[in-house]
């Protein structure tokens, strides 16, 4: 008994086709605005000792670590939110 089997044929990579722009695409938006630059400093009161990952993982965000440490960070609402969560650790105060 002899066998035929035919050679398996190599495939050749397709060719990749280049994205033509939509025209009805709409054009990429701009950057946020610059905020208008107010400045808040936050001083870290309590300890990270014992509260929750959420909680730790805020203070870094933050660029806080070590209690009585300050930093000046900008008044935006994503800051706001995260003092929002470790309110009880911090104290905050407007930069002069």
């Amino acid at each position: 008994m002899s066998e035929d089997k035919k050679p398996a044929a190599a495939k050749k990579p397709a060719a990749k086709k280049a994205a033509a722009p939509k025209a009805d695409a709409a054009p990429k938006k701009a950057a946020k605005p610059a905020s208008s630059g107010k400045k808040i400093v936050v001083t870290q009161t309590g300890s990270k000792i014992g509260r929750i990952k959420k909680q730790e993982a805020t203070l870094i965000g933050l660029g806080l670590n070590k209690r009585h440490r300050s930093k000046v960070l900008v008044d935006s609402p994503e800051v706001r939110g995260m003092i929002e969560v470790v309110k009880h650790l911090v104290k905050v105060e407007d930069a002069a």
